[in-house]
């Protein structure tokens, strides 16, 4: 029964999320959250993860969520639930691309979503802010300064790069760069 549900669930969200990934987040969090697969904190932290993970973050978070409800099979069912509208989808639109783009109907209608794309991405992020204040200011909360350290040392790090090349440091170096400070630091506060 897990698997069908896991499927039909991910099925639902690959099936109704325009805008990729982020734009996902809102329904696979009211989805997770409903059937109690995990819980909030869990989900945010899951998010981090499949962030810095390589590929997409919507087939990374079905797949964690997947494993986590239904071991290995499930994991492979959700995902293929995630990708399998987007697949049929594409494979649809590419018989008739040409003329499928063209049409003033379809154009006005891709007008119309991407305002609705960048609101659930906006949206998105506004609510995790909100929810990660909330997480903070709960009675059992402790401020981790081993964070806030590793924040303001990026941020420098950041700053010094550009300042020196006068480029922007590239996404895998910086997670490199942070993956290895992230453990430095930690293991010094053990």
């Amino acid at each position: 029964m897990i698997y069908l549900l896991l499927f039909l669930e991910f099925f639902k969200i690959g099936l109704f999320t325009f805008g990729g990934g982020y734009a996902m987040i809102p329904l696979v969090k009211e989805t997770v959250l409903q059937h109690q697969w995990l819980e909030e904190t869990e989900l945010y932290d899951l998010i981090g993860v499949c962030e810095s993970t390589p590929g997409p973050i919507a087939i990374n978070m079905a797949t964690f969520i997947g494993a986590t409800n239904g071991g290995f099979f499930g994991s492979i069912v959700a995902t293929f639930g995630v990708v399998l509208p987007s697949f049929l989808i594409i494979f649809i639109l590419a018989k008739f691309l040409s003329h499928f783009l063209e049409n003033r109907h379809v154009k006005s209608a891709l007008e119309g979503i991407r305002p609705t794309i960048i609101s659930l991405i906006l949206t998105t992020g506004l609510l995790m802010i909100r929810d990660l204040i909330d997480i903070r200011f709960s009675p059992n909360f402790q401020f981790d300064f081993t964070s806030l350290l590793l924040f303001l040392l990026l941020i420098f790090i950041l700053h010094l790069y550009k300042k020196e090349t006068k480029k922007d440091l590239k996404a895998l170096p910086f997670i490199l760069i942070s993956a290895i400070l992230g453990i430095f630091v930690c293991s010094l506060s053990l």
